[in-house]
Protein backbone atom coordinates (compact mmCIF):
# COMPACT_ATOMS: atom_id res chain seq x y z
CA UNK A 1 0.00 0.00 0.00
CA UNK A 2 0.99 3.14 -0.39
CA UNK A 3 0.70 6.04 1.02
CA UNK A 4 0.65 9.66 -0.86
CA UNK A 5 1.44 13.19 0.16
CA UNK A 6 -1.00 15.85 0.03
CA UNK A 7 -0.62 19.36 0.54
CA UNK A 8 -3.19 21.01 2.65
CA UNK A 9 -3.49 24.75 1.27
CA UNK A 10 -5.42 26.39 3.74
CA UNK A 11 -7.93 28.88 1.97
CA UNK A 12 -8.46 32.58 3.51
CA UNK A 13 -12.45 32.96 4.48
CA UNK A 14 -13.81 36.55 4.08
CA UNK A 15 -13.45 37.10 8.16
CA UNK A 16 -10.08 35.99 8.01
CA UNK A 17 -7.22 39.16 8.03
CA UNK A 18 -4.38 39.01 6.54
CA UNK A 19 -1.25 38.85 9.48
CA UNK A 20 0.50 42.51 8.17
CA UNK A 21 -3.36 44.30 9.47
CA UNK A 22 -3.07 42.97 13.08
CA UNK A 23 0.34 44.73 13.06
CA UNK A 24 -0.87 47.50 11.59
CA UNK A 25 -3.17 47.70 14.05
CA UNK A 26 -0.94 47.95 16.70
CA UNK A 27 1.51 50.65 15.03
CA UNK A 28 -1.39 53.22 13.93
CA UNK A 29 -2.42 53.90 17.75
CA UNK A 30 1.63 53.59 18.83
CA UNK A 31 2.38 56.32 16.39
CA UNK A 32 -0.59 58.76 17.15
CA UNK A 33 0.77 58.82 21.07
CA UNK A 34 4.07 59.47 19.30
CA UNK A 35 2.79 62.23 17.42
CA UNK A 36 0.74 63.72 20.36
CA UNK A 37 4.44 63.39 22.62
CA UNK A 38 6.11 65.04 20.13
CA UNK A 39 3.44 67.78 19.16
CA UNK A 40 1.56 68.73 22.59
CA UNK A 41 2.35 66.90 25.25
CA UNK A 42 6.20 67.13 25.18
CA UNK A 43 8.42 65.94 28.19
CA UNK A 44 10.35 68.63 27.66
CA UNK A 45 9.91 72.63 28.76
CA UNK A 46 8.42 74.67 26.24
CA UNK A 47 9.24 77.95 25.91
CA UNK A 48 12.55 80.00 25.99
CA UNK A 49 14.34 80.15 28.88
CA UNK A 50 13.25 84.57 30.60
CA UNK A 51 16.66 84.00 33.22
CA UNK A 52 18.37 87.28 32.34
CA UNK A 53 15.24 88.76 31.33
CA UNK A 54 13.04 91.77 33.28
CA UNK A 55 10.35 90.49 35.19
CA UNK A 56 7.03 91.26 33.91
CA UNK A 57 4.97 93.27 36.48
CA UNK A 58 1.75 91.73 37.86
CA UNK A 59 -1.02 93.07 40.23
CA UNK A 60 -2.94 89.97 40.99
CA UNK A 61 -5.53 89.31 43.46
CA UNK A 62 -5.07 86.73 46.07
CA UNK A 63 -6.64 84.21 48.16
CA UNK A 64 -6.82 86.37 51.18
CA UNK A 65 -8.61 88.89 49.10
CA UNK A 66 -6.09 91.49 48.62
CA UNK A 67 -3.91 92.45 45.69
CA UNK A 68 -0.15 91.54 45.16
CA UNK A 69 2.11 93.61 42.96
CA UNK A 70 5.66 92.60 41.63
CA UNK A 71 6.73 95.51 43.56
CA UNK A 72 5.37 94.68 46.56
CA UNK A 73 6.61 91.25 46.82
CA UNK A 74 10.32 92.62 46.01
CA UNK A 75 9.95 95.34 48.42
CA UNK A 76 11.92 93.65 50.84
CA UNK A 77 14.35 91.11 48.90
CA UNK A 78 13.92 88.69 45.97
CA UNK A 79 11.13 86.62 45.71
CA UNK A 80 10.50 83.04 44.22
CA UNK A 81 7.48 82.81 42.15
CA UNK A 82 6.22 79.61 42.25
CA UNK A 83 3.56 78.39 39.32
CA UNK A 84 1.91 75.51 39.89
CA UNK A 85 -1.05 73.24 38.78
CA UNK A 86 -3.21 74.14 41.78
CA UNK A 87 -6.72 72.44 42.51
CA UNK A 88 -6.06 68.66 41.75
CA UNK A 89 -2.24 68.56 42.44
CA UNK A 90 -1.53 67.58 46.34
CA UNK A 91 1.87 67.74 45.51
CA UNK A 92 1.44 71.07 44.60
CA UNK A 93 0.22 72.29 47.39
CA UNK A 94 2.87 70.45 50.23
CA UNK A 95 5.68 71.93 48.18
CA UNK A 96 4.48 75.58 49.72
CA UNK A 97 5.47 74.64 53.55
CA UNK A 98 7.76 72.43 52.39
CA UNK A 99 10.74 75.07 50.91
CA UNK A 100 8.79 77.97 52.22
CA UNK A 101 10.76 78.30 55.82
CA UNK A 102 13.81 77.22 53.79
CA UNK A 103 13.53 80.18 51.27
CA UNK A 104 13.05 82.52 53.97
CA UNK A 105 16.26 81.98 56.06
CA UNK A 106 18.18 82.92 53.03
CA UNK A 107 16.26 85.98 52.18
CA UNK A 108 13.88 84.55 49.64
CA UNK A 109 10.69 85.12 49.86
CA UNK A 110 7.91 82.46 47.80
CA UNK A 111 5.33 83.52 46.10
CA UNK A 112 2.66 80.77 45.09
CA UNK A 113 0.72 81.82 41.65
CA UNK A 114 -2.21 79.38 40.90
CA UNK A 115 -4.92 79.84 38.14
CA UNK A 116 -8.27 78.72 39.46
CA UNK A 117 -10.65 80.62 41.76
CA UNK A 118 -9.68 82.13 44.79
CA UNK A 119 -12.45 80.11 46.91
CA UNK A 120 -11.38 77.02 45.43
CA UNK A 121 -7.43 77.94 46.07
CA UNK A 122 -8.11 78.66 49.88
CA UNK A 123 -9.99 75.87 50.52
CA UNK A 124 -7.14 73.58 48.93
CA UNK A 125 -4.81 75.43 51.13
CA UNK A 126 -6.75 75.65 54.48
CA UNK A 127 -6.61 71.23 53.86
CA UNK A 128 -2.39 71.84 54.11
CA UNK A 129 -2.05 74.05 57.27
CA UNK A 130 -1.26 76.87 54.66
CA UNK A 131 -2.55 80.45 55.30
CA UNK A 132 -0.68 82.92 53.61
CA UNK A 133 -2.23 84.48 50.39
CA UNK A 134 -1.91 82.56 47.00
CA UNK A 135 -1.78 84.75 44.02
CA UNK A 136 -4.45 83.96 41.59
CA UNK A 137 -3.63 84.43 37.78
CA UNK A 138 -7.42 83.53 36.23
CA UNK A 139 -6.30 84.97 33.22
CA UNK A 140 -3.02 83.25 33.06
CA UNK A 141 -1.54 86.09 31.96
CA UNK A 142 1.07 86.24 34.43
CA UNK A 143 1.86 82.71 33.94
CA UNK A 144 2.43 83.27 30.18
CA UNK A 145 4.53 86.72 30.84
CA UNK A 146 6.44 84.17 32.92
CA UNK A 147 6.93 81.60 30.22
CA UNK A 148 4.86 78.95 32.15
CA UNK A 149 2.24 77.77 30.39
CA UNK A 150 3.13 74.97 28.08
CA UNK A 151 5.67 73.10 29.66
CA UNK A 152 5.45 69.19 30.06
CA UNK A 153 2.22 69.04 28.55
CA UNK A 154 -0.02 71.23 30.37
CA UNK A 155 -1.05 73.90 27.45
CA UNK A 156 -3.78 75.78 30.03
CA UNK A 157 -2.30 76.26 33.03
CA UNK A 158 1.26 76.21 34.91
CA UNK A 159 3.15 72.88 35.45
CA UNK A 160 5.60 72.77 38.41
CA UNK A 161 7.60 75.94 37.64
CA UNK A 162 9.95 78.46 39.51
CA UNK A 163 11.07 81.52 38.73
CA UNK A 164 13.91 83.31 40.96
CA UNK A 165 13.22 86.89 40.79
CA UNK A 166 16.07 89.79 42.46
CA UNK A 167 15.01 92.90 44.22
CA UNK A 168 15.98 94.73 40.47
CA UNK A 169 13.31 93.26 38.65
CA UNK A 170 15.67 90.61 37.13
CA UNK A 171 14.81 86.99 36.21
CA UNK A 172 17.49 85.68 38.00
CA UNK A 173 16.72 81.41 37.89
CA UNK A 174 14.14 79.86 35.76
CA UNK A 175 13.26 75.53 37.02
CA UNK A 176 10.73 73.10 35.50
CA UNK A 177 10.54 70.45 37.45
CA UNK A 178 8.35 67.18 36.08
CA UNK A 179 7.61 65.97 39.12
CA UNK A 180 4.81 67.12 41.50
CA UNK A 181 6.78 67.70 44.21
CA UNK A 182 10.22 68.30 45.24
CA UNK A 183 11.64 67.30 48.66
CA UNK A 184 13.68 70.78 50.26
CA UNK A 185 17.19 69.73 50.16
CA UNK A 186 16.80 68.61 46.45
CA UNK A 187 15.53 71.76 45.96
CA UNK A 188 17.71 73.85 47.98
CA UNK A 189 20.98 72.32 45.85
CA UNK A 190 19.14 72.87 42.48
CA UNK A 191 18.93 76.69 43.64
CA UNK A 192 22.56 76.61 44.87
CA UNK A 193 24.05 74.36 42.46
CA UNK A 194 22.86 76.90 39.19
CA UNK A 195 23.06 79.79 41.61
CA UNK A 196 26.43 79.47 42.53
CA UNK A 197 25.06 80.44 45.75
Amino acid sequence: MTTTKTKHSKKRTSTELPRWFAWLGLLIPAALIFVVIVAGGSSDPAGSDPAGNAAPAFDLPTTTGTQVSLDSVLADGDALLYFSMGIGCDGCFAQIPEIEDALEAQGIRLVSVMVQSPGQVAAEAARFGIDGPILIDADRSVSAAYDMIGVYGHNDRPSHSFALVSQDKTIKWVKHYATMFVPVDDFLNDLSEDLSL
